[in-house]
């Protein structure tokens, strides 16, 4: 691998000597001089000599655009939109002089003779296919009325969620979530807890990207998932409003509001999103145990229904000073509230090898839950000259606080159903995280080729997690010592990078370092009872993570792309709790102080033809893979995580998005991925391989009058993840949309899985334990959902950044 840096280092700086011309950005907005709302436009920079093209891009859905790889220069800006004049004008390329943070605003005049005959609206592309990274935009899909931040991410290239709200990326867990820039705090089921309260109206754009560069922090395996939240860049007073009612077994609302007021210095803004969702699991489990010889012995059957209540209250608010034009200050609170509960009703049946019932035990359990989150930011942008050189600092506080009151009633029947005897259970499961964080950024350009980005960032965790548990006689609490725990963990990151980027002719170059160094401490304290005394442990290690990027324009419809990358995924703090948990009588949890972090190498080969087709080879192997482990004892099944051993990952994808008709646009996602694990489990050697095939499509139609629809939908083959095996899977979508109040407001009706519900099975062998399930839930849901936005634009504004407290957010498991 240093042979490989050293040999690109070189390559850079030999095509830098021998080059001759500076290539830069070009940054604009495009808006509609009728009513100021940005167009869907063609953009092209033409030569002043003979008119021809360039560079060629579109608009996105803020009406925003990018144009890359320009050497220095005068040309012709063509921009061409439906419905309205085409535009051109002489525009000059200086990337000394050029401010990036600043857009210039270009408007288009609305062709009133066209616009007689028929309403034209433009429409947002689903997807925008970048070197480093792709985007969705999310309101490009109707079927996304009225639906979660979770539902939306489903719909994702390459993105999975699997029954339990874990998220993957290409084929591989391990994947950071952030939101704008800044890390969600949570993990598995409690981040997919956390994007179910959040409505996709509040959502602008989803951000893929498996191979990040140095300046993020090298936490998640599988890469970064950014969501970004939508933003108004207007002045005076605007916002947007966002209702929605959808009704399957149960009923489900999503609302959100956006506000903003700017005058003179200052901006003030604030997203508030209140949400209620009722769900219903049905979930059906056999196990077959196993004797000495392999022969089966007995029989455990389960079935399980849930029914879910959530309610969800987030709050942001903040306001950003604008001191002169090149220094701006902003603060931003956050706060989310998430009451719930869940009620249970399940009934197991005991058998002997012949299906002979031994005993039946029915459970009504019942968890209320709470989740308050708290967070604060303060940062600070300056400018320092005029050729880029720029500081930024982020400062982060963050405090969650949550609990779970759990009640498990166990009723033991004999087989012809007559009551033997009761247990009953409870528990209280408080838990407080607080995260401090803070970090630096400083940019500038070497010369007229190359740019330089630094930084440093602190972080420090402090976790307290709770188990208290007590068995109920005849309304007596007694302390189950055998249960309760009290599990403490601290953790302290510290972080520098290097990045250095560039373009050379036709070359994109992109060379950067990180360099982390990670202190932990846990302390799981003691119960009276002998078996259970004080333990600790503490851990210290530093890592170094390289990233290299090279991209080629080979001309206007060929662009070639290379990334390598060495990233990190950490347990999550409550894994590393070594005590067992509760989830039934015949099905516990435990966690593993002894995980080590994951290590994983990935490469990435990319090739995008005439912006419309993109091809991507992604290989990636994983070292100690962090997975569930399931570990039999008794009739119990029990829940862990273990270090698997290694994770060998392919993926190839393939992306068609194009317009076919004037009313008809395609986007048609395919990936073959191959997963490989091995290694031991349980004290046993453990190998499993397998290639999923999947495929994600999604039809757009624009009619007259407003009228607009989509058609969409995904299937995936059977998978194995660890030491599971997952049935495939299928669902599709439709909706329908037709915009109102001057194309200010708009009404959908969306039919998410009308084909479903969906069904999803799988096996699991371990041990002498062969295992299989099927789970339903409410996902078959018929949505009515009405937007509305209003305010004036403002031109020229610099985009407010997120804050700095990164991939502390996605290791969180919280209440919610």
């Amino acid at each position: 691998m240093k042979l490989i840096i050293t040999a690109l280092l070189a390559f850079t700086m030999l095509t830098a000597a021998k080059a001759q011309k500076q290539l830069t950005e070009f940054t604009g907005r495009v808006i509609s001089n009728k009513n100021a709302l940005p167009v869907a436009a063609s953009v092209a920079i033409l030569s002043l000599k003979d008119s021809s093209a360039i560079r060629t891009t579109n608009t996105l859905g803020d009406g925003s655009f990018v144009v890359k790889n320009i050497p220095d220069g005068n040309y012709l800006l063509k921009l061409t939109a439906v419905g309205y004049k085409t535009a051109f004008t002489n525009i000059t390329i200086d990337a000394i002089k050029a401010d990036q943070s600043l857009l210039q605003v270009y408007e288009l005049a609305v062709n009133e003779k066209s616009l007689d005959n028929v309403t034209v609206q433009a429409q947002k592309q689903l997807l925008e296919q970048k070197i480093d990274k792709t985007v969705m935009n999310v309101d490009a899909l109707i079927s996304n009325a009225g639906s979660t931040a979770l539902e939306a991410l489903e719909k994702a290239p390459g993105v999975i969620v699997d029954k339990d709200g874990n998220i993957s990326l290409k084929g591989k867990q391990g994947v950071t979530v952030m939101m704008d820039g800044k890390p969600s705090y949570l993990s598995g089921p409690e981040l997919a807890a956390y994007l179910r309260g959040l409505p996709a109206s509040a959502i602008d754009q989803i951000e893929l990207m498996t191979n990040p560069s140095a300046k993020y922090d090298a936490a998640g395996n599988s890469g970064i998932i950014n969501i970004k939240t939508k933003k108004s860049k207007q002045k005076g007073f605007n916002g947007s409003l966002a209702l929605a009612y959808g009704q399957g077994i149960y009923p489900k609302t999503n609302n959100s509001i956006n506000l903003n007021y700017r005058k003179n210095k200052l901006n003030f803004f604030t997203n508030t999103g209140v949400n209620y969702r009722a769900n219903n699991q049905v979930l059906n489990i056999n196990r077959k145990y196993l004797d000495a010889n392999n022969s089966l012995a007995a029989i455990f059957q389960q079935q399980t229904n849930s029914s879910r209540e959530n309610k969800n209250f987030s709050q942001k608010a903040g306001v950003d000073y604008y001191a002169n034009k090149n220094t701006i200050v902003g603060i931003v609170f956050t706060g989310v509230t998430a009451p719930g509960v869940e009620n249970t009703f399940s009934k197991s049946f005991l058998q002997d090898k012949n299906g002979k019932t031994d005993s039946i035990v029915t459970a009504q359990n019942r968890e209320l839950r709470t989740w308050k989150n708290g967070a604060i930011n303060v940062n600070f942008r300056h400018t320092l000259d005029t050729t880029g050189r720029e500081i930024t600092a982020d400062f982060d506080y963050v405090q969650y606080r949550a609990n779970k009151d759990q009640s498990f009633d166990n009723t033991v029947l004999a087989p012809n159903e007559v009551k033997k005897y009761n247990e009953i259970l409870e528990g209280s499961l408080p838990s407080t995280i607080k995260i401090y964080s803070a970090k630096t950024d400083y940019s500038q350009r070497l010369n007229k080729t190359f740019k330089l980005e630094t930084g440093l960032k602190f972080s420090y965790v402090n976790t307290d997690n709770m188990a208290n548990y007590f068995n109920v006689n005849n309304g007596v609490k007694i302390i189950d010592w055998d249960r309760t725990n009290h599990f403490t963990y601290q953790e302290n990151i510290n972080a520098a990078y290097v990045n250095v980027s560039g373009n050379v002719k036709k070359w994109g170059l992109q060379m950067g370092l990180r360099a982390e160094n990670t202190n932990i401490k846990g302390r799981q304290f003691g119960n009276p009872l002998p078996q259970h005394p004080d333990s600790a442990f503490t851990k210290a290690y530093t890592n170094l993570f390289p990233t290299t990027y090279i991209s080629y324009n080979l001309n206007k419809k060929h662009q070639f792309g290379f990334s390598y990358g060495r990233r990190i995924n950490r347990p999550d703090y409550e894994d590393l709790n070594p005590f067992l948990f509760f989830l039934d009588k015949y099905t516990f949890g435990k966690g593993n102080p002894f995980l080590r972090p994951v290590y994983a190498q990935v490469f990435e080969v990319s090739h995008i033809y005439n912006q419309f087709l993109s091809t991507t080879f992604n290989y990636s192997h994983s070292k100690d893979l962090i997975m569930d482990a399931f570990v039999q004892e008794g009739f119990a099944t029990v829940v862990t995580q273990d270090n698997f051993g290694i994770n060998n990952n392919a993926s190839l994808s393939v992306n068609f998005n194009k317009k076919l008709t004037k009313w008809w646009r395609v986007n048609w996602y395919n990936e073959v991925n191959y997963r490989e694990f091995k290694g031991i489990t349980s004290d046993a050697n453990f190998k499993n391989k397998g290639t999923v095939v999947s495929t994600n499509a999604n039809n757009q139609f624009t009619f007259n009058k407003g009228w607009s629809g989509e058609l969409s939908g995904f299937y995936r083959t059977s998978s194995k993840d660890g030491q599971m095996t997952l049935s495939n899977l299928k669902q599709v979508d439709a909706g329908i949309k037709k915009n109102i109040l001057k194309d200010k407001g708009s009404v959908k009706l969306s039919f998410r899985d009308f084909l479903g519900p969906m069904k999803v099975s799988g096996t699991i062998d371990f041990q002498k334990t062969q295992a299989s399930f099927n789970q339903r839930n409410d996902s078959r849901v018929v949505t009515l959902a009405f937007n509305y936005r209003f305010g004036k634009p403002i031109k020229g504004l610099k985009t407010r950044k997120a804050g700095g407290a990164d991939a502390e957010q996605g290791r969180v498991k919280s209440a919610g």
